[in-house]
């Protein structure tokens, strides 16, 4: 087969490094691995490729690919490659669900108990060598034990949050597209549909977003969402930009309509310069890195392979994605 490996970004850390390429061809040596740096080289290389190991594909690519019939994303969310035409396709689409979820969760937990005890407020103070204690005394420490915590996503992601928060005594709710219907989370008290979100943001000290970008996520956390939020919630995004108008969370920041945000994912990447976000005292930035785990392409290729060896014996995919529902 012939297969283009296409996974390149202008941020460093989330381009292919050449070794692990030189361990796909060691290990597959029947097959004809291709390698593109950049879209337009794609465009070209993908007409004659059979599989595709690319974080995105653009139309044009779509539309070039003859003979293109499985497609494997390096990360969870697949949302930039279901334009129509694809969700058409008879190409099939995996991609890396659950292989972040662990440090995703960890990060979640770390951004909650760093707006908790007040750790961006000591940062500041610390850079000003000003001995912040009556100011931070004064607006409280809080715990994640008796904490009501709303996790909108019960996957991979949302489940190892439950599981690290309820383990610190946390009371969790989960919200996934079922609801109620389908198997247990462990740490998780109840699990509601999303029809039922307005009604679960007023009870909510913490809100976490772990649900993957679709048609029907998009702007789901807008004005009348953060106006129905505790004014000492905190909103925690480690999932997509698109999920939260930002405007409406500017302000709603702003007017201490809520408590704080901790948001790692942004609408445009990397968040311009002169983003309100980032002069906010009440907002904790995090360059999309929550998932990014010490062993990442060890395990993106990994999973890779596997799936790949899967897609040679005509075997059954792992994370095949449902182009319909969008994940």
């Amino acid at each position: 087969m012939n297969i283009l490996v296409s996974i390149h970004s202008t941020f460093e850390m989330w381009n292919i490094p050449p070794p692990y390429l030189e361990r796909l061809r060691r290990g597959f040596p029947r097959h004809d691995f291709v390698h593109t740096t950049n879209d337009a080289d794609a465009a070209t290389l993908i007409a004659d490729a059979d599989a595709a190991f690319m974080g995105t594909i653009q139309r044009a690519q779509f539309e070039a690919a003859r003979r293109l019939r499985w497609i494997h994303s390096p990360a969870a969310g697949v949302g930039g490659m279901l334009f129509p035409e694809m969700i058409a396709s008879p190409i099939v689409i995996t991609n890396s669900r659950g292989m972040s979820a662990d440090t995703i969760a960890e990060h979640v937990l770390a951004v909650t108990l760093a707006i908790f005890r007040r750790l961006p407020h000591a940062f500041r103070s610390q850079v000003a060598r000003e001995w912040a204690q009556d100011a931070i005394s004064a607006e409280g420490h809080r715990a994640i034990g008796g904490a009501r915590v709303l996790i909108v996503g019960l996957g991979a992601i949302g489940a190892a949050v439950a599981t690290r928060l309820s383990a610190l005594g946390a009371r969790v709710i989960g919200v996934r597209r079922h609801g109620a219907r389908g198997s247990a989370v462990g740490g998780v008290t109840a699990i509601e549909p999303p029809e039922r979100l307005h009604a679960l943001l007023p009870d909510a000290d913490v809100v976490v977003l772990a649900a993957p970008h679709t048609r029907e996520t998009r702007g789901l956390i807008g004005a009348a969402e953060l106006a129905v939020m505790d004014t000492g919630a905190i909103l925690v995004n480690v999932s997509r930009g698109q999920l939260v108008d930002e405007n409406a969370l500017i302000d709603a920041l702003r007017e201490g309509r809520i408590a704080g945000a901790a948001l790692d994912v942004f609408n445009d990447e990397p968040l311009p310069a002169d983003s309100p976000f980032w002069s906010l005292p009440n907002v904790l930035i995090t360059p999309h890195t929550a998932g990014w785990r010490p062993d990442h392409w060890d395990a993106a290729v990994a999973l890779f392979a596997d799936n790949l060896r899967r897609f040679e014996a005509g075997q059954p995919l792992v994370n095949v994605v449902d182009k319909q529902a969008g994940y």
